[in-house]
């Protein structure tokens, strides 16, 4: 019946923008000086297509900027007029134009090589980003990434926008990163559109994108747009770079930890292109050297993909793939493998100068698997979606454009497989319950100005989700998988009346979701604009994991009769200026947002080999608001920018009538995600021609930690007794990070550029704590507190190049 739903708002959605098109268009064609200037944006040297690239008309005070391909379409009167098109990192294009009817022109723009020359960068994009109704979204393109001090020799995108008010790393020796006090599930991350579900290598120390295949990343923390959907928190949007159709080029980096290379070139000239890169990390070898070591190893690997091709001036096709994998083991007793793989294909259409089409077909695969050699058995998981989407974007008239379209996803869940390791292992072969989902929606939204000075945004997305069988379901009594001891004050299993067992593709729950999104930019003046917005998420996905386990465990699970699905609602409010013609810039923010459905665990949940997750896990909410503070010097030899956030993150979870106490006795308690200060500073010095300086600073908060305030003693065991859940904190997490890049004297009539990278990660050695832990020493029989600690100070040193 909802399927009948989803095809009913379809066919409604379509019908209401075929009509406002054909007005528009009616209305268009009445008044025959206005005609439609259509095309894409690309690098002169390469062909690559630019995303975000402003394109303006000082004479009429208009602009539009490129999309995700390149594309921009606007309409304008008819005459000459004067357009300049601006990039960062590129030379500022001005050119008159004699607009006497449609045309399509495709413009090139020239880069300035600010990677390994010296140069002084102006950031053109921040004075057009007053106008817009775009709010909680930071932009970075990989110049502005470059640009940043580096740790380890090697530019980092996570490491960039942790930098970001509002987003926090998930601790030290931690994989992803928190935004707006959400946890590192909520983010949704998309590489050339496929989902990313750990973004990060080695302990969060590198992440999975390398610096030299990525293009372009948005960053989405408030007022995502409606073609978003599935996580509760942010959306981090990244593409790779499309390849060299003109030329081939080879980059890369010998580093002491890790090494890259990429090349691309063209298949046909101008019409075809490739992209290939690699990296690996190779730091476990040094540890075979040390006796204590040798048996231990943490590295990584990855590889990018990328194959493009100009059908007809209308059509281009893509296909574009990800692999990667982490490795770390100890003593050969415990081993753990992760990493992701994604396959996309792209047919880019355009119909007509004012729609623009994307259909993707996408695979992506999250694998988890330890080998508990000590045990005697090895651990299998993941997750595998296919995604089949239908973009349109239609630019129906001047200061006004939908978007439009539809996806469907279907998820195969892997909880589990258990395999023996060894002959005299104790345990059995065993396959956890495979699980099976489907997540269909549709979205339409408008970009709208009202005035000259009022902009909209307003969109609305329809989700469903079901969760399909092949599955043997539990039942309860009164549908409680947990049941609390009234005598012991505490939640426990519920044990299972009967059991149920749905066939293939037979539903056993579904859901359906309206998620309205909306935004509006109020400009005061040509530097001054405040802006406000709302949007709902709706995430049906939940990851189960307990990273302070012995065996931490990573295994996502969608949700059910039991699991309900995280429903977020968020509102901001903003206000943003330009100081000194764009030379200075501020952002201010307040946020509020509350999450339904968040899941938290009973005392003592076991999640390894857990064929009824429900009975460990108890749902709640979650509430996180604060204010975030963005200064940024946008020009001159020493730029950079300083954040700060003043947040806070909690979560309750009440009991489910009078007699139960929930978590923290029903009343609200910090999130693990919880920073209250969070504090960032980088800058960047160009000296002259041969060096530049950099240096990244932050200080956030503790982690909330739960620890013992007592111990009683049972059959001469000592045994813990601990306080309420997340009332205590780690120290304060900080850091300083600085580098200094040499670049040697260029000959300009050599291809040849290259650099050297020194740089020192924690310069004071500050010893950040992933945890605390309580013991009894042995010797003294007194109890201690021991701090365990991952990174210290790191020098590093590498070498750049490209040719």
């Amino acid at each position: 019946m909802k399927i009948i739903h989803l095809l009913f708002y379809l066919i409604f959605f379509t019908f209401i923008s075929t009509t406002i098109t054909a007005q528009v268009k009616t209305d268009t064609n009445s008044n025959s000086t206005k005609f439609t200037l259509s095309g894409t944006i690309s690098d002169k040297n390469s062909n690559e297509t630019l995303i975000g690239v402003n394109i303006f008309f000082p004479d009429l005070k208009m602009g539009v900027t490129s999309n995700e391909y390149g594309f921009y379409s606007i309409t304008l009167p008819k005459g000459r007029h004067t357009i300049q098109i601006s990039y960062l990192s590129y030379t500022t294009l001005e050119e008159t134009i004699n607009l006497e009817q449609n045309t399509k022109s495709n413009w090139q723009i020239s880069p300035i090589d600010n990677i390994l020359d010296e140069v002084v960068i102006t950031d053109t994009r921040t004075r057009t980003e007053i106008k817009k109704p775009e709010m909680s979204v930071n932009k970075l393109s990989i110049a502005t990434i470059k640009k940043m001090p580096v740790v380890l020799g090697e530019t980092d995108v996570l490491k960039s926008i942790l930098l970001l008010p509002g987003v926090t790393n998930a601790g030290e020796g931690a994989s992803g990163f928190n935004v707006r006090g959400g946890g590192a599930d909520q983010n949704l991350i998309l590489l050339d559109e496929a989902t990313i579900f750990n973004s990060s290598h080695v302990f969060g120390f590198f992440s999975v994108f390398n610096p030299d295949a990525i293009k372009d990343l948005k960053l989405y923390k408030g007022g995502i747009p409606s073609r978003f959907g599935g996580r509760a928190s942010s959306v981090l949007d990244i593409y790779q770079k499309d390849g060299n159709s003109k030329k081939f080029h080879m980059n890369g980096g010998i580093g002491l930890i890790s090494s890259r290379l990429l090349a691309e070139g063209p298949l046909v000239k101008d019409k075809g292109s490739f992209l290939i890169g690699g990296r690996g990390s190779y730091a476990h070898l040094f540890l075979k050297l040390s006796p204590e070591q040798k048996d231990n190893s943490a590295y990584f690997y990855d590889l990018n993909a990328k194959l493009n091709y100009k059908l007809t001036d209308n059509d281009n096709l893509y296909f574009s793939g990800y692999f990667g994998r982490d490795v770390f083991s100890l003593s050969k007793s415990f081993t753990n493998i992760y990493g992701n793989s994604t396959l996309n294909l792209r047919w880019n259409h355009l119909y007509s100068d004012k729609l623009f089409s994307n259909l993707s077909l996408i695979y992506s695969d999250y694998y988890y698997g330890l080998d508990l050699d000590f045990v005697g058995f090895k651990w299998d998981s993941g997750i595998k979606n296919y995604n089949i989407k239908y973009d349109f974007k239609n630019y129906v008239a001047e200061g006004f454009k939908l978007n439009y379209g539809l996806n469907a996803i279907y998820y195969d869940f892997n909880p589990g497989t258990i395999i023996p390791s060894n002959e005299n292992s104790g345990i059995n072969s065993d396959q956890l319950d495979k699980k099976y989902a489907f997540e269909p929606a549709i979205y339409l939204s408008a970009d709208h100005d009202i005035t000259k000075n009022l902009s909209l945004s307003y969109g609305l997305r329809y989700s469903l989700f079901y969760r399909l069988g092949q599955s043997t379901v539990n039942i309860y009594t009164d549908n409680n998988p947990v049941v609390f001891n009234d005598q012991l004050q505490l939640y426990e299993k519920a044990t299972p009346i009967s059991t149920q067992y749905y066939g293939k593709n037979d539903v056993i729950q579904s859901f359906d979701n309206f998620e309205p999104r909306f935004s509006a930019a109020y400009q005061l003046n040509d530097d001054q604009s405040i802006k406000a917005s709302y949007n709902r998420m709706v995430q049906y996905l939940q990851l189960v994991s307990n990273t302070s386990s012995p065996t931490p465990l990573d295994v996502w699970t969608p949700s059910d009769n039991f699991i309900k699905p995280q429903i977020a609602d968020q509102v901001a409010l903003g206000y943003f200026r330009n100081f000194n013609e764009g030379m200075y810039s501020i952002e201010v923010e307040t946020y509020y947002k509350k999450i339904k459905n968040r899941i938290d665990y009973i005392d003592g949940a076991e999640l390894i080999a857990n064929k009824a997750l429900e009975q460990v896990i108890l749902n709640g909410q979650m509430r996180t608001y604060g204010l975030e503070i963005l200064l940024k010097k946008n020009e001159g030899k020493l730029n950079g920018w300083i954040s700060y956030t003043l947040s806070k993150s909690e979560q309750q979870t009440p009991g489910r009538n009078a007699l139960e106490s929930g978590i923290n006795n029903g009343q609200w308690y910090n999130s693990v995600y919880d920073k209250l200060h969070n504090l960032a500073v980088t800058s960047s010095y160009t000296l002259n021609e041969k060096w530049t300086f950099g240096a990244n600073f932050s200080l956030q908060s503790g982690q909330p930690v739960t620890y013992p305030e007592g111990q009683y003693e049972y059959e001469d065991i000592v045994v813990p007794s601990y306080g309420l859940r997340n009332a205590n904190r780690l120290p304060a997490y900080h850091h300083l990070d600085i580098a200094a890049t040499l670049t040697p004297r260029k000959n300009n009539n050599r291809s040849y550029k290259s650099e050297w990278v020194f740089s020192i990660y924690n310069l004071y050695n500050r010893r950040n704590a992933a945890s605390i832990n309580f013991r009894q020493n042995i010797d003294t029989g007194l109890n201690e507190a021991v701090r365990t600690s991952i990174f210290g100070m790191v020098p590093a040193v590498s070498y750049n190049f490209k040719f």
